[in-house]
C-alpha cells in the first residue's frame, strides 16, 4: 500500500512533468445545490486525463531501477494515452492493447502520443490477460490501477487539491478499478482526516459498491453506460483494501443523470467532461450525494476524452429534455400553399426551424393529406405549449413529442 509520503515522492518527481490542473469554484453550481461547488480540472491534464499522472510515475520509478526499452498495457481509452505519452517522453515504445470496443478516436489518440496498438478482447479483463502475455524482459507491464506506483501518481490529483482549498467537507472521486479514489483518499485523508472521500460509479457497474456492501471484491455484470471510462467489473486487490480504509462511502448514478451532468457542465460552465468525469456532479444531480449549506465541496472531473459524435448526442437529446428543442408532427391538407401557412404561424410564434420533413407517400393517411415533421428551437417549456395551443387553435392535427408534455426539472 502505497503511503502518503510516497504521494508526496509522486508529486516531486511529477513536478513539472504534468500540469497542475486548475480547482475552479462553480457560482452556478453553488447556488444550484446550496453549497460551494469547487471542479478540479483533470479532463485539462495531459492526454485529458489523470492518467498520465500515475502511468508517468510508474515508468520512471522503474525505468531507475532496470533497463528498459519498451512497456504494454491494457486500457479501454485513458491510461493507453497516458502510458503512450509518457514513455514517449521517456524514449520508450509503448505497446496497448485495447477491446474490441474501444472507440476508434481513442485508438487514433493513443497512436497518436507514440504508442503501439494492438485490438484483442471483448473486455478489459480480456486485454488485460493479452498484454500480461507481451510483458518479459526488458518490457514492463502497467497495470491501469491496481499498482501501487499507479495509486501513487493518481493521488497527486488530492495533494494539489488540497494545496488550492484547506481542509474541503467532501471530495466526490469517479471509481472504475479505485486507482485514483485510493490515492485522493491516502493524500487527503493523511492532511485533513474530516474530508469526506466519496466514490461514485455508474449504476451500469457499481463493483466497488457491491464489494464494499459483500465486505470482499466481487464480479458484477456491465451494462453499457456513458462513463465506460469506469465501467471496471471488478476492482483490484489493493484498491479494494484502500478504499475500505480511505474512503467514507460510495454511491451510483444512473445514465440520464450522467448525460445531464455532461450537458450542465458543457452548457453553464464550457467544461468538456467525458462520462466517467461527470459521475461527481451527476450525483449531486441525481441526490445519491447530498449536500448541506455551507459544506466545501470538490467534484474530480477525471477526464474530457469523449468521441464527438456522443457528445452531439447528449446535446441533442438534453435539448429536448430541457424543452429548448421541440418535436413534432402536423397533417396538412395537401394543397398549394398549405405548408406556407404553418411556417407563417411558426414564424409568428418566434420559433426556428431546425428541420422539417414534408411527406405525402404514408400508407395511413388519407390520399388528400400530407404528414409534416418538424423540429424547432424554443425558449423553453412555456413556449412550446404556447406554440402547441396557439396551433391547435387555428385548427392544426399535432401530435407532439411526449417529453413536451411534463415541465423539466429546472436543475
Amino acid at each position: 500500500m502505497p503511503t502518503a509520503r510516497q504521494i508526496q515522492a509522486a508529486a516531486d518527481i511529477l513536478k513539472g512533468m504534468v500540469l497542475h490542473t486548475p480547482l475552479v469554484n462553480s457560482p452556478y453550481l453553488s447556488r444550484l445545490f446550496g453549497a460551494d461547488i469547487y471542479l478540479k480540472l483533470e479532463n485539462l491534464q495531459n492526454t485529458g486525463s489523470f492518467k498520465i499522472r500515475g502511468a508517468t510515475f510508474k515508468l520512471l520509478s522503474e525505468k531507475r531501477k532496470r533497463n528498459l526499452r519498451e512497456v504494454v498495457a491494457a486500457s479501454a481509452g485513458n491510461h493507453a494515452q497516458g502510458v503512450a505519452l509518457a514513455a514517449r517522453q521517456a524514449g520508450l515504445k509503448a505497446t496497448v492493447v485495447m477491446p474490441e470496443w474501444a472507440s476508434i478516436s481513442k485508438q487514433e489518440a493513443t497512436r497518436a502520443y507514440g504508442g503501439t496498438v494492438i485490438i484483442s478482447g471483448k473486455n478489459v479483463s480480456e486485454s488485460l490477460k493479452e498484454a500480461r502475455k507481451l510483458a518479459g524482459e526488458g518490457i514492463l507491464f502497467i497495470h491501469p490501477f491496481d499498482d501501487p506506483w499507479i495509486i501513487a501518481g493518481q493521488g497527486t490529483v488530492g495533494l494539489e487539491i488540497l494545496e488550492d482549498i484547506d481542509a474541503p467537507d467532501k471530495i466526490l472521486v469517479p471509481v472504475g478499478g479505485g486507482g485514483l479514489a485510493a490515492g485522493i483518499g491516502i493524500a487527503v485523508k493523511s492532511k485533513s482526516p474530516a474530508t469526506h472521500v466519496i466514490g461514485i460509479q455508474a449504476a451500469a457497474c457499481p463493483s466497488a459498491l457491491r464489494s464494499r456492501q459483500l465486505g470482499t471484491r466481487i464480479v458484477v455484470e456491465a451494462g453499457p453506460t456513458l462513463a465506460d471510462g469506469i465501467a471496471v467489473r471488478q476492482i483490484g486487490k489493493r484498491t479494494f483494501r484502500i478504499l475500505e480504509k480511505y474512503v467514507d462511502a460510495f454511491a451510483t448514478v444512473n445514465e440520464e443523470s450522467i448525460a445531464r451532468a455532461v450537458l450542465m457542465l458543457l452548457e453553464k460552465k464550457k467544461i468538456l467532461a467525458e462520462g466517467a468525469g461527470a459521475v461527481p456532479l451527476a450525483a449531486l444531480l441525481e441526490g445519491s450525494v447530498r449536500t448541506k449549506p455551507g459544506e466545501r465541496v470538490v467534484l474530480v472531473i477525471s477526464g474530457g476524452n469523449m468521441d464527438s459524435p456522443l457528445i452531439g448526442r447528449i446535446i441533442n437529446q438534453g435539448l429536448i429534455r430541457n424543452a429548448r428543442v421541440m418535436r413534432m408532427t402536423v397533417a396538412l391538407d395537401d394543397v398549394p400553399g398549405s405548408l406556407a401557412t404553418l411556417l407563417s404561424h411558426v414564424a409568428r410564434l418566434k420559433a426556428n426551424v431546425l428541420h422539417i420533413r414534408h411527406d405525402r407517400n404514408i400508407g395511413d393517411l388519407p390520399i388528400n393529406i400530407s404528414r409534416v415533421a418538424m423540429e424547432l428551437e424554443t425558449r423553453g417549456f412555456d413556449h412550446i405549449q404556447e406554440i402547441l395551443t396557439a396551433l391547435g387553435q387555428a385548427g392544426y392535427d399535432i401530435q407532439a413529442d411526449p417529453a413536451h408534455l411534463a415541465k423539466p426539472d429546472p436543475g
